[in-house]
């Protein structure tokens, strides 16, 4: 209700103002038109009228109402992007894979229980696979709890004692857990790949971990991501695991016109 009233208003200002510009000498701005209570009370009366003998007409206006907001909320997340680019891509604190020196750069974020996230592995792993000119940043998300914000820590504090590929291993294993990622699961995942669970776990509490962490949610909350995976190809942010095909096709455009849409 609250919705129709505010719509019911909107199109009685307009109407009303276009009608009154209409009929009014146009030598000097025209004031908008004031009307009664009980005039306004009219105008609402035949216009709900409309609308409820016309209800496509609503669904319209919905409709056209949110893809504006979506394409306002994409106008700011490009935007958003092109200004955190640097540190989205060459942060010291990103996870990179794949080919360091690479053309295009993928940039992942993701929390370590995302069903979404899991699902979206097998797709990187193809894509650093078949295309040996792809850089990979991944950047810990941690959003779905405490539980995932212990494994990030570690995840993190791992970085510090592995080089590229053995730090995609451990994420790797991580991700493919069956159940809950914890931190405990990622201390087992440490061991049973030799790392010193000791400094280990004194790294996952100290200000290198902390500062990564920070960096990642500032990055995230100036992006608008709302949830994981989150994709940043080009200028462009792809959320959710939406398959190889659109993420290879989006590379083919960045590298095609340094654009994600050619």
């Amino acid at each position: 209700m609250p919705l129709l009233r505010s719509l019911l208003t909107s199109v009685v200002l307009f109407g009303a103002s276009a009608a009154w510009a209409q009929t009014t000498p146009q030598t000097a701005p025209a004031a908008a038109p004031v009307f009664s209570d009980t005039q306004r009370q009219a105008i609402e009366a035949i216009v709900k009228d409309y609308l409820v003998k016309n209800p496509d007409v609503l669904q319209e206006a919905i409709a056209e109402g949110e893809k504006r907001a979506q394409e306002t909320q994409k106008l700011a997340q490009a935007a958003a992007v092109k200004e955190s680019r640097e540190t989205l891509t060459n942060s010291p604190h990103g996870v990179v894979v794949g080919n360091p020196a690479g053309d295009v750069t993928v940039v992942e974020f993701f929390d370590y229980n995302c069903g979404y996230c899991r699902k979206a592995l097998g797709d990187i792993q193809t894509l650093i696979k078949s295309d040996p000119k792809l850089r990979v940043v991944l950047r810990d998300f941690p959003v779905l709890g405490a539980e995932s914000l212990e494994a990030s820590k570690l995840a993190l504090a791992a970085k510090q004692q592995l080089k590229a590929d053995r730090m995609f291993e451990f994420h790797v294993k991580l991700l493919e857990t069956k159940g809950r990622v914890t931190g405990e699961r990622a201390l087992a995942v440490a061991k049973e790949m030799g790392l010193d669970t000791a400094r280990l776990a004194k790294d996952a509490q100290g200000p290198e971990v902390k500062t990564a962490l920070s960096e990642n949610v500032s990055l995230g909350d100036k992006l608008g991501l709302s949830g994981t995976p989150a994709f940043i190809i080009g200028d462009e942010i792809i959320p959710g695991a939406v398959g190889v095909d659109p993420i290879r096709k989006t590379i083919s455009d960045v590298r095609q016109c340094g654009h994600a849409s050619c």
